[in-house]
């Protein structure tokens, strides 16, 4: 559903920026750039984690979706139909 989509998307954007933020400032302070990424890594892995698979959350507003129609029993034989003209270069 479009609004679970929604939330999945807020909170990978949100983990996303967190662990930034987060990273730039202790890897400033330490002077280290690999835990930056470190931090970032992980916050990465964290949203997907909580993200990617289909959660009930994610699944609270179904969509509705058209009762389907029952076709007629007859379907057309190769021959009733007309052929195709393609336009010619």
């Amino acid at each position: 559903d479009y609004k679970g989509q929604k939330l999945a998307e807020q909170i990978f954007q949100g983990i996303i920026l967190v662990s930034a933020i987060i990273g730039f400032i202790y890897g400033y302070i330490t002077e280290q750039f690999g835990w930056t990424v470190y931090i970032v890594m992980a916050g990465f892995a964290l949203s997907c984690l909580l993200t990617l698979p289909p959660w009930p959350m994610y699944r609270r507003n179904p969509l509705k979706w058209l009762p389907v129609q029952e076709l007629g029993t007859e379907e057309k034989k190769p021959a009733d139909r007309k052929p195709k003209r393609h336009a010619k270069s």
